[in-house]
């Protein structure tokens, strides 16, 4: 009997949506590294254009805060304090519709890899519904680094397993496992000019009926964008 396929999930960004954890990082960020209300003004306008655009959130919120002269360690404190909110009132998320019933109905192995640290991401996924959803949860992966690492971890059982990687970050979450012939899903507005996913759609919600298709036909995906 051959292994079963392996989905591995992004966290922030894929899994769980919504503005709620960058809003409370630049929050923290804007206490810690005392650039008040001129810096927060200024992270505003810059998440209001350009977030799901051309930067990730949490890149928005670093580079704004650099340029008013916030150190690393502020940086470093400030998202750390951030995460402590996480799937609470002050950093609510929102589960992409849909993705529960797919999840705990597919015949595979499901692995959520993310480079946040631990803090909260199990209440995080209680609050999306998706609480023993996954196989297995890594966390602190240091992506891409961490995927190429799971990627030989999978192809080290001797059998060449079907994987499917998914994310929001093409250099981090996908770009690796294209290297390697894997399948990969771009989630979101953020396509640099060397991506080439597989399946590419602003959400995981529009990508399902992709996923269902790709689980139930063993032959290679044919590029789809949605």
């Amino acid at each position: 009997m051959s292994a079963l396929p392996v989905l591995i999930f992004d966290f922030d960004g894929t899994v769980s949506l919504g503005p709620g954890p960058v809003r409370a990082y630049a929050t923290a960020v804007a206490e810690l590294g005392g650039g008040g209300s001129a810096l927060t003004a200024d992270i505003d306008r810059r998440l209001q254009r350009d977030a799901g655009r051309s930067l990730d959130g949490y890149e928005i919120v670093r580079e704004v805060a650099l340029a008013h002269g916030v150190g690393e360690q502020q940086l470093s404190r400030g998202y750390l304090a951030s995460r402590e909110l996480l799937a609470t009132p002050a950093a609510p998320v929102e589960v992409p519709s849909g993705l529960e019933t797919f999840l705990r109905g597919a015949r595979a192995e499901r692995i959520l890899l993310t480079n946040a640290p631990r803090t909260r991401i199990d209440a995080a996924l209680a609050a999306l519904g998706l609480a023993g959803a996954f196989d297995r949860v890594i966390t602190d992966a240091g992506k891409p680094a961490g995927l190429v690492a799971l990627l030989e971890e999978l192809d080290a059982t001797g059998e060449r397993r079907r994987v499917l990687s998914i994310g929001d970050v093409w250099r981090n979450d996908l770009a690796p496992a294209h290297d390697r012939g894997h399948t990969t899903a771009l989630v979101g507005g953020l396509l640099p000019v060397d991506a080439t996913p597989d399946f590419a759609a602003e959400t995981v919600t529009d990508l399902l009926p992709d996923f269902r298709r790709w689980l139930s036909d063993p032959a290679p995906a044919a590029v789809s964008d949605n």
